[in-house]
């Protein structure tokens, strides 16, 4: 999995970003098992492709997966992940959430969409406006951890996120800091 970030927020965040990855790198190697295609060749990519073509038909992390082996034609970055207004990318990113999401056992239901939605903002946070990033990759280890917020609880987290200024968005480190 393509991590291109090398700074984050937290040990907590990088801890989650990194167990994430290593799920989607072993989800991509069954689902090259199952296509009986090999790492690094032709198949792959056009597996690549089919994935990211049908994003319905497989399970979130396997897209993540595929994503990051196709280049996006426009931008050149992994597809998916350039900047907002590149045409492919943004409708890749769009599309990746028409991937299964199927909880993991012992998470509370919706778990996983936020798993996902988290884990997609972390790593891409140039999509995405500055206190909304803040936000999910302050959330990303929490729900990770199978615990999710109630709406009350996310109410007041984002209530607070938007009355940091600019400089402190960039500085907070986790939720206990920011309820500081």
């Amino acid at each position: 999995m393509n991590l291109t970030r090398t700074r984050w927020r937290s040990a907590a965040l990088a801890a989650a970003v990194a167990a994430i990855a290593a799920e989607a790198d072993r989800a991509w190697a069954r689902t090259l098992a199952e296509w009986d295609a090999a790492p690094g060749t032709p198949a792959e990519h056009d597996l690549a492709a089919l994935v990211a073509d049908a994003p319905d038909g497989f399970e979130w992390r396997v897209v993540d997966a595929a994503l990051d082996l196709l280049t996006c034609p426009a931008c050149a970055a992994p597809l998916g992940s350039g900047e907002r207004g590149c045409g492919p990318c943004d409708l890749a990113d769009g599309n990746r959430y028409a991937a299964r999401e199927t909880d993991r056992p012992g998470v509370p239901p919706g778990n996983e969409h936020a798993v996902r939605v988290a884990w997609s903002v972390a790593r891409h946070p140039h999509r995405h406006p500055p206190r909304a990033v803040c936000g999910m990759e302050l959330g990303l280890p929490e729900v990770y951890a199978g615990r999710l917020p109630t709406t009350a609880q996310a109410q007041a987290y984002r209530r607070l996120i938007d009355g940091l200024t600019d400089a402190e968005v960039e500085r907070v480190s986790s939720l206990d800091d920011l309820l500081r």
